[in-house]
């Protein structure tokens, strides 16, 4: 399958806007109960293709289950070194850990075996020409990585991390009232 009919499909299948809502002022966080509303900054309007490109590789929908693996595997794959997007991911992240922590820790495991598809800097348009086999080739590595305990303490650093950045509001929030 070509990458861009494959988002197509991860659209529709998710109740998505065109194109990820890369156009829209607006995105959106779902929960069981509620939604929060977010404005969509040029930086995360850049890059959405990228990640939903890698739901379809990784046939991952868009719930919360589902962006936890790619929460974990885009922290593995060097995302976070991506400012600001990389708040983004690390927040994903969080979230995910406190809902679907085998998720996280499943996608990391995953993204530990590969190169993130934005270090590839290839023109989007080629990329979404590709084929979900091309594009998996691309990003593997050619070494296999088994987590080992130094890998361990890798993630359960980033998992820390991803806490602070998801309740950091919350904590400034507390010491402005204290």
């Amino acid at each position: 399958m070509i990458i861009s009919k494959g988002l197509l499909q991860f659209y529709k299948e998710n109740d998505l806007p065109e194109k990820g809502g890369e156009n829209d002022n607006w995105f959106y966080l779902h929960f069981k109960f509620f939604s929060l509303k977010f404005p969509n900054p040029l930086f995360r309007k850049k890059i959405i293709h990228i990640h939903d490109i890698q739901h379809v590789l990784y046939n991952c929908d868009a719930t919360w289950k589902g962006e936890s693996f790619i929460a974990g595997w885009e922290i593995a794959t060097g995302l976070w070194k991506r400012f600001p997007i990389g708040l983004l991911s690390l927040s994903a992240m969080g979230i995910g850990f406190l809902l679907f922590p085998k998720e996280v820790y499943k996608g990391y495991k995953t993204g530990l075996q590969c190169r993130g598809i934005v270090d590839l800097k290839i023109d989007k348009e080629v990329l979404l020409n590709l084929s979900v086999e091309e594009l998996k080739n691309k990003i593997q590595k050619k070494n296999t990585i088994r987590m080992n305990p130094l890998h361990v303490i890798i993630y359960s650093f980033w998992i820390i991390i991803s806490q602070l950045v998801l309740l950091l509001p919350l904590i400034i929030l507390i010491y402005f009232i204290l």
